[in-house]
């Protein structure tokens, strides 16, 4: 059976549910509908993993107290992180993945290493 595909315009000939000729044409066309919703999630992973690289340079002893102003010049996004944890006495870590953060006085961090991270 003659088909067009749907990406190249080409006529091929294939089964009679074949929509591309090609495997590249089927990438390719499956590439553009997920293009915005894989560019979004890419753009936020790219700033977690950014927050993380830095949690981790200015955190190499597995404990640090470090100034607000030092993580932002390093380019640290606060409003990105992966998970929050809540001690018993009701302070709270904020988390990018293994590498956590918590708020004291005076624009300080404590920033910590989580060694159990998976549950």
């Amino acid at each position: 059976m003659r088909k067009q595909c749907l990406e190249c315009k080409e006529e091929f000939h294939g089964r009679a549910d074949k929509k591309f000729c090609s495997p590249g044409c089927r990438s390719a066309a499956n590439n553009k509908v997920n293009r915005d919703a894989i560019n979004f999630v890419r753009n936020i992973n790219n700033i977690l993993r950014k927050n993380r690289r830095i949690l981790v340079k200015l955190n190499p002893d597995g404990k640090a107290k470090i100034h607000k102003d030092k993580l932002l010049a390093e380019g640290f996004k606060f409003s990105y992180f992966t998970n929050i944890y809540q001690t018993k006495n009701g302070n709270t870590y904020h988390f990018v993945y293994d590498y956590g953060y918590i708020e004291l006085e005076g624009g300080f961090y404590t920033l910590v290493r989580r060694q159990s991270y998976v549950d």
